[in-house]
Parts: C-alpha cells; sequence; structure tokens
C-alpha cells in the first residue's frame, strides 16, 4: 500500500503544469503577397442531362498529375476570382469571404454560346498557401449540363514577376 501510493505520488508530481503544450497558430487575415504555383485536379465530373458535358475540363487518369499554373496575389491578399473560372466565362460573385484561414465564394457565370453556370468555392488558408474545393453546376440552354467537383492547393513560391515598363 505504501509503494502504491508512493507510486501515485510520483505521477502526480510528474504529471504538472511543466509540460508544455503545442503552441495554436493564428489564423492567416489573407494570403501574403507574391507569386503561387497551384494544381488544379478535376475530382469528379458528372452530366446531369445524359449528353456530352460541356466542359475542357477532364478528370485526370489515375496516376496523371494535375495541371499547374501561376497567379499573382496582390497587396490586398485575395485571391483572384478567375483561378475558379473556365477560360471564356464571364463571371459574377455573389458572396465572398476570405478572413481567419477560412475562404468562400459563390459566382455566377455565363458561357458564350451555352448558357450559366454556378460555382461555390470552400476552402482554408495560411499566409502561403490556400486549398479550396470548387463545385460547379450548369443550368445552359441546351445539352451539356454537368456537376462538377474540383480541388485546388497552391503554394507561395516567390515574388510577382516584375511588369514590363512602358516603351520609352
Amino acid at each position: 500500500m505504501i509503494l502504491g501510493l508512493a507510486a501515485a505520488t510520483l505521477v502526480a508530481a510528474c504529471s504538472g503544469d511543466t509540460a508544455q503544450e503545442p503552441k495554436k497558430q493564428a489564423k492567416a487575415a489573407a494570403l501574403q503577397a507574391g507569386e503561387y504555383e497551384y494544381t488544379d485536379k478535376v475530382d469528379e465530373l458528372r452530366s446531369t442531362d445524359n449528353t456530352a458535358p460541356a466542359t475542357a475540363l477532364k478528370v485526370a487518369a489515375a496516376g496523371e498529375a494535375p495541371p499547374t499554373a501561376r497567379i499573382c496575389v496582390g497587396a490586398d491578399g485575395a485571391l483572384d476570382p478567375k483561378i475558379f473560372a473556365e477560360k471564356g466565362d464571364k463571371c459574377t460573385s455573389t458572396g465572398s469571404y476570405m478572413s481567419g484561414g477560412r475562404l468562400s465564394f459563390q459566382f455566377n457565370c455565363t458561357r458564350p454560346g451555352k448558357g450559366g453556370l454556378s460555382q461555390l468555392v470552400d476552402g482554408k488558408f495560411t499566409t502561403d498557401s490556400f486549398e479550396a474545393t470548387v463545385t460547379s453546376s450548369t443550368y445552359f440552354s441546351g445539352p451539356g449540363d454537368y456537376t462538377l467537383t474540383r480541388t485546388l492547393a497552391g503554394r507561395r513560391v516567390g515574388d510577382c514577376p516584375a511588369q514590363p515598363s512602358a516603351a520609352q
């Protein structure tokens, strides 16, 4: 009994406040300005009208690396919404939020010759990286309607390239 009491006393003494808890990392208010390289991976593409989806985006084959691109983030620390749209789409923001390490955007877009689509973007970011899931749904005037889910992930790779100066 005495040995048990001594062992309990030692355990209690060793489990005091001397152990340090991991520090919580502060949530980012915005991305750091600079150039970011990001991947754009199509996770799922599904026809909603039983026709070929009217998109240039495709689900990558197994083992195929997703395409990469680069963007510049300005001093305001915000992502350019154009990275979420397909080439030629004209999009209008219907809501956006980017603070405290979370990001959320909503867009209504039109595609020339086809009609409309909506996009919902949900993700997280730190001062030098971001990851977002983009869900798109179309409501075209003709065939080709689809739903699409993609994952964008990026990281800061340096400063933005200098813009060429105007000819003198």
